[in-house]
């Protein structure tokens, strides 16, 4: 069974954004939900549209949750 990716969102920096890492690869910096998802569809994660940005185990928040960016 593969291992499910760990999903890292740093927290907001002081001029916008916040880093996403994927098993400790930064994918980019993400300004908002749409590009969040976005890196993780080029990541390879399928159904991205289904994940439950507030609670899902994938992904650990840093600094303020899915709301804020």
């Amino acid at each position: 069974m593969a291992r499910a990716p760990r999903i890292v969102v740093q927290p907001p920096s002081p001029t916008g954004g916040r880093r996403v890492r994927v098993d400790g690869v930064i994918l980019g910096v993400a300004y908002g939900v749409t590009d969040f998802l976005e890196f993780l569809r080029r990541a390879g994660l399928e159904d991205v549209e289904f994940l439950d940005l507030e609670t899902s185990p994938l992904i650990e928040w840093r600094g303020g949750g899915p709301t804020v960016w």
